[in-house]
Formats: C-alpha cells, sequence, structure tokens
C-alpha cells in the first residue's frame, strides 16, 4: 500500500488475553490495520523488541501511541513508581515539595541503562513517541475523583449516573473515555458541588474540550494553567501524567485527538468477540 509514514500511528497494547499492535491514520479517514496479535503474550521488553522486528519498525519508523507502561518499555525505562519516570528530562517524582512550583527541570541527555531511572536500551527513538490524551485524561479523573466526599451529593450522583460500575472502581475513579464524555456533556457534577471541587472540574473539562480533544482552543495554554492551580487545592499530588501538562506541553501535538490512543482503545473494543472466540 502506498503511503506516508508520518500519517499513521502504530498503537500498542495489551488485554489479559494477549498483546497486540494495529496502524491507526492520524484522523482515521482510513479503517485501521492490524498488524500483531499474539495470544498469551504479555507487556516486556523482550515482547517489545520480539514485535518491533517483525513488524519490521525500522523500515517504516511510524510514530508510536500506547500507554505509559508500553512506552517505558519501549524507551528502556524502570516500571511502575519510579524517580525518573519521564523519557524528556530528570523530573523527581518524589521531591512533592517542588511539584507545581518548578517547572523547568535538566533535560535527560541520554538514556544509557543504568542512568536516571533506565534500565535497558531504547528500541525506539523518543521523539517518535506520542503522549497518551486518553490516559493523561483518565489519570486527571482519577486524581480529581480520589479527593471527593465519599458521603457527599456528588459521589452519590455518579453512583446513581454509573450503576454497572462497582463503589470500588468509583472510589478510585476508574473510568473510561466514554464515561468522561457523558459526565461532561450533561455539566450536572458541575452544578452541585461548590468551591474549589467546582473550580477544578470545570477547569477539568475545558481541558479536555479546549486541549485533549478534537479542538485545541486559542487560550489552551490558559486552560492548561487554570486545572494546575486548581488540583493542588484539592490536595491532588502530582502524577507524572499531569506533569507533562504542567512542563510538556509544547511536546503534544496539534491536534491531540487527531492521534489520540483513544482510538486504539476501541480497536481493543472491536476485536474482543474474537480473542473470545
Amino acid at each position: 500500500m502506498s503511503h506516508c509514514s508520518d500519517e499513521w500511528k502504530l498503537f500498542i497494547d495489551s488485554s489479559k488475553i494477549g498483546l497486540k499492535a494495529v496502524l491507526l491514520q492520524n484522523g482515521n479517514v482510513l479503517p485501521s490495520i492490524p498488524v500483531a496479535h499474539s495470544f498469551g503474550l504479555k507487556e516486556s521488553g523482550n515482547s517489545m523488541k520480539q514485535l518491533l522486528q517483525y513488524i519490521k519498525y525500522d523500515t517504516y519508523k511510524c510514530n508510536i501511541c500506547a500507554d505509559l507502561q508500553v512506552i517505558a518499555l519501549l524507551l528502556g525505562l524502570q516500571l511502575k513508581y519510579t524517580k525518573f519516570p519521564c523519557f524528556m528530562c530528570e523530573w523527581d517524582s518524589r521531591d512533592k515539595a517542588h511539584h507545581y512550583i518548578e517547572r523547568m527541570w535538566p533535560a535527560k541527555k541520554t538514556l544509557e541503562p543504568g542512568h536516571k531511572s533506565v534500565k535497558r536500551y531504547s528500541l525506539v527513538e523518543s521523539s517518535r513517541i506520542l503522549l497518551p490524551p486518553l490516559h493523561i485524561k483518565l489519570g486527571l479523573m482519577k486524581k480529581f475523583i480520589k479527593t471527593m466526599d465519599r458521603t457527599g451529593t456528588a459521589f452519590l450522583y455518579l453512583r446513581q449516573k454509573f450503576p454497572l460500575l462497582s463503589d470500588a472502581k468509583i472510589r478510585e475513579g476508574v473510568f473510561t473515555g466514554p464515561d468522561i464524555r457523558s459526565l461532561f456533556r450533561e455539566e450536572v457534577l458541575e452544578r452541585i458541588i461548590t468551591g474549589d471541587e467546582q473550580r477544578a472540574c470545570h477547569a477539568f473539562r475545558k481541558a479536555v474540550t479546549g486541549f485533549l480533544g478534537n479542538r485545541r482552543a486559542d487560550i489552551y495554554n490558559d486552560l492548561v494553567e487554570e486545572l494546575l492551580s486548581s488540583y493542588p487545592k484539592l490536595g491532588c499530588n502530582m502524577s507524572v501524567k499531569i506533569y507533562f501538562l504542567s512542563s510538556h506541553l509544547d511536546f503534544f501535538p496539534e491536534n491531540c485527538g487527531s492521534v489520540s490512543d483513544e482510538h486504539g482503545e476501541r480497536f481493543h473494543q472491536d476485536i474482543a468477540g474474537m480473542e473470545g472466540r
């Protein structure tokens, strides 16, 4: 197929059943193209290396969109709660006193193993990585929900709004992309909360629709700054997903919607029936 590699992105992810990779066109005009599917293979450095070899990634070198765990595996970073989880700079995730205050951290000069939470050699160029807008939205939602009063009216509304979700998932803020869109479309939550919670909820919605969605607002910088100023007032600790918005806003593409990982997650749902069979 005649194509331009820069117009496509490679989405890599795994489920409980196996590992899969699919090519998604930026803007999603053309249908997705599955390129790899392994039953039973889990996310690991070796499996990522095999996957890239089998699909001849070095020949095409398209951009890669995935969750942060897959990105860490591709770039050779340590997993879980590490001291330096950012692949672009030396942001100290444990220096909580300077979170939301210090924006400029030393750039990560190398991805050599043994240096600043790097475990193995990188499999791809860091410039080919696309930050996952969906997973960043889910991380912001999780931080916001976990600060809410469990006995308040807003939390009761969430239980009524999403009856199929367990109380444990609601308490931990485990929602999906469609859940967030449905919640913001009605704007009921913003009307029943007050004070700092209302301000943070409003800022979250504006940042999602004005920056992380299909249209970038002209004042997207102001929308993100409002979000970053409202979250600490709720007592939300900074995660690496929030940090990307704080210090690496320029690394995001012009249109987050056209390269979003949400289309890859939809692919998960599309082939779930096939995997079950």
